[in-house]
């Protein structure tokens, strides 16, 4: 009982928690990545263009975010850097798309943003490719 009001942790719960949260939130966005590299065509319809270099360009643009960059969290390779595109594209999501609604229609959005935030800061753990290489 004591333990499960304590404030101290170990570093392998540390690095188990950030494991789980990189491995989830990876594999959840790469869903919305894959769905749209599967169907680029009609991605292209819905996802406006961005600073008017074009819907197209705009969602290559969103697949490497979404896709290559959540893989790449994933495993923990480069996650520091790849977790700048996905914040980059989910806080465009909450607040030029959604219009800052972060409650209600950009609800998932801010989740992502928040989850990759975290990630920056706290960087891959040591259950990582990133932890591996850095031995």
């Amino acid at each position: 009982m004591k333990k499960l009001i304590s404030i101290k942790y170990s570093a392998g719960a540390f690095n188990t928690g950030i494991l789980i949260l990189r491995v989830v939130g990876g594999i959840l966005l790469m869903k919305h990545g894959y769905d749209k590299l599967v169907n680029f065509e009609g991605a292209t319809q819905y996802i406006p263009s961005v600073f008017g270099i074009g819907s197209t360009f705009t969602t290559v643009l969103v697949i490497f975010a979404e896709f290559f960059c959540a893989l790449f969290v994933a495993i923990g390779l480069f996650t520091r850097l790849a977790a700048i595109p996905i914040i980059i594209n989910m806080a465009y999501i909450v607040f030029v798309l959604k219009g800052g609604d972060a409650f209600n229609e950009g609800h998932l959005a801010s989740l992502f943003l928040t989850l990759f935030i975290t990630l920056l800061f706290v960087g891959p753990g040591k259950i990582s490719v990133d932890g591996m290489i850095s031995k």
